[in-house]
């Protein structure tokens, strides 16, 4: 299991879970939700944010976002 921060533009995941933190509930509202399929497209050039594919809509998260979700990938 990997953090949504580690991945790599182009790669896929299915979000697993959350850390216990304040903000997993403005990103289960925002679509993050376990079960659900994300893709990283696009990568700020200074590394924040990221910007992902989530529940068919585009969303742009900041690193501290995205590295409290937890997902499985298929490598």
């Amino acid at each position: 299991m990997k953090r949504l921060s580690e991945l790599a533009i182009g790669q896929n995941a299915v979000i697993h879970s959350f850390e216990k933190d304040e903000i997993f509930i403005k990103l289960m509202e925002m679509g993050c939700i376990p079960g659900e399929s994300v893709k990283v497209e696009q990568i700020a050039p200074l590394g924040d944010p990221i910007f992902i594919s989530v529940a068919g809509y585009h969303l742009s998260l900041r690193l501290n976002e995205a590295y409290s979700i937890f997902v499985e990938t298929a490598n």
